[in-house]
Order: C-alpha cells, then structure tokens, then sequence
C-alpha cells in the first residue's frame, strides 16, 4: 500500500475490478479486446492470476497470466495499461507481480505473445529480460503478426531460500 497515492500499487484483481478492466481494455485495443464475460470467467478460474495497478487509488492497469497443470510454462495472457499512464513504471510492476506469481506456482518459464508493431512493449520486455523465440503469422483480429518471447524463471528452492535469508 501507498498512503501518500504518489506511487503504483500492484495487487490481486477481484471480480468487483471487472468494470476497471473493461475499460482498460477498451481504451487499450482497438480490437482483440476481452469481454466483460471473460474477465469474469478468468477472474474466477484456478488456472488464472490476475493483478490491477493502481495510482493514487485509480486502477491504471492490468496483468493476466494464465497456467496449465500439465505444464510448467506461465503465459502472460494480457497486459495494458490507461494511455496517460504509460511511461509511468505501470507495465514493469505488473510484469513484476507477474513473475512472482507465475514462480510461486512454479513455473519456470513465463512466455508471451506482443504484436509487431508494438515497439513500447518489445522493447520493455527485451530490457526485462525477454528473448524472441518465434512469431504468429494472422495473429490478431486485424490481421497483425505476433512476435514470442519468453523468459526462463528461476525457481529458488526452499534450501536456498534459507541460505540467502
């Protein structure tokens, strides 16, 4: 928590931040965008984390990965961002929280998907760490081709969280 509302807050999304999400999403894409219902579904589903970034208790964006129990890979499902907050730190403590999250439930690899002519964001997960590994041609509702990227997580033990505590 920030008291002073001067700084991003990043914590777990709940079913009542629907209508926030919602609007992210519209403000965010031009199409490809995830309806009310699937938010809902999303939210409420085991296989989901989802955080929201807030700024002086205004939710300013979002984060969604989602998991598979027969893998140890995370995928970043969906992130975004209010356009006046870009710039703002927003997307690196969502991708943050992300990371956290996803090795908690021991993934060791978080994978993505980002359009092509989405400089801002490549570039942000080049600089986090990111490696593009392959692309989707027809990706997007438009059209538009999608670049992969992943990132191996390291996934401490419990031994060696111990030694460095």
């Amino acid at each position: 928590m920030d008291p002073s509302g001067s700084r991003v807050t990043v914590r777990g999304a709940k079913s009542d931040d629907v209508a926030d999400l919602e609007h992210i999403e519209a403000v965010s894409f031009d199409g490809d965008r995830l309806s009310r219902r699937s938010l809902n579904h999303h939210l409420q589903s085991r296989t989901c984390d989802a955080f929201v970034a807030q700024l002086a208790g205004r939710t300013i964006g979002y984060a969604m990965l989602f998991y598979r129990s027969t893998s140890s890979l995370a995928r970043l499902y969906s992130i975004a961002t209010v356009p006046e907050a870009r710039g703002k730190g927003v997307a690196n403590a969502l991708m943050a929280a992300s990371e956290k999250a996803a090795r908690k439930r021991g993934s060791t690899v978080l994978r993505l998907e980002v359009r092509v002519d989405n400089p801002g964001a490549i570039g942000l997960y080049r600089k986090l760490g990111y490696v593009e590994f392959g692309r989707y041609e027809n990706y997007y509702e438009d059209g538009k081709a999608a670049l992969r990227f992943e990132k191996p997580l390291a996934v401490r033990s419990k031994s060696a969280a111990r030694i460095a505590a």
